[in-house]
Formats: C-alpha cells, sequence, structure tokens
C-alpha cells in the first residue's frame, strides 16, 4: 500500500540544494512555458517542458519516492525541447517576442543543467542504482 509518507520521507533525504533546486527554480521555469502557448514555438515548448515533469509522478508513486530512474522523462523529454529552442532561437525565422525569447534563454540553461546531472543518474539507474533517496 503507498503511504504517501515514505514519499515525503524520501523528499526530505535529498540534499538542500536539490529541494532548493527543485522546487525554487526547476519545477516554476518549466511550469512557467504554460505562460507562453501562444507564442511560435509555444504549444510544443510548454507540452515538451510540462511533460517532462508530469511524468516523474508516476515514477514516484511507483518508487515510492525520488530515484535516479525519474531522469529517464527529462531525458526523453527535455532533449528534444533543448534542441527545438535552439531552434527557435538561432536558426528560426519566426518572430519572437522579446520576453519570449529572454524566456527561452533561461529555460535552454535550466533544463542544460538539469541534463548535466540526469544523464550520469540514469546511467547509474541502468548499471543498478535503483535506490529511492
Amino acid at each position: 500500500m503507498l503511504r504517501l509518507s515514505q514519499i515525503w520521507q524520501s523528499w526530505r533525504r535529498l540534499p538542500l540544494w536539490v529541494m532548493i533546486w527543485v522546487v525554487l527554480i526547476l519545477v516554476p521555469i518549466n511550469l512557467a512555458s504554460l505562460l507562453f502557448v501562444a507564442q511560435p514555438f509555444g504549444v510544443w515548448v510548454a507540452a515538451l517542458a510540462v511533460m517532462g515533469m508530469a511524468i516523474n509522478v508516476p515514477i514516484i508513486l511507483i518508487e515510492r519516492g525520488f530515484s535516479k530512474l525519474m531522469s529517464l522523462p527529462h531525458l526523453i523529454l527535455w532533449t528534444p525541447l533543448v534542441a527545438l529552442i535552439v531552434g527557435a532561437l538561432w536558426f528560426s525565422d519566426a518572430a519572437l517576442s522579446s520576453t519570449f525569447a529572454g524566456f527561452l534563454v533561461v529555460l535552454l540553461v535550466i533544463d542544460v543543467v538539469s541534463l548535466v546531472f540526469d544523464y550520469p543518474d540514469f546511467f547509474k539507474w541502468l548499471r543498478g542504482d535503483r535506490a529511492t533517496a
């Protein structure tokens, strides 16, 4: 039986910097993509950004905590998101508002930083590091 207390305890075992990163930076900036769905590429950016996080909810529930498997949705969805953002900013003829372009730069930096941690975490998970925090 799932106990939410197990998930909460797993969350609390994460390093403080990870909790701050997730709550104050990673989740808010990816959710903020929903504010730009009317912009060119906005629906794709929002879909990839939000789904990269949302798919982790079932993983947390199944694993009963935070594990390295949570990196997989980021790899699958945020890697193409990074490519989309790079394309939108530097190779597209689409007229992006300065606000949206600035947001995309911030989202790009945040998600690339996340992927720098996610790729090694997923390979650790593949090699057997299946523990939850």
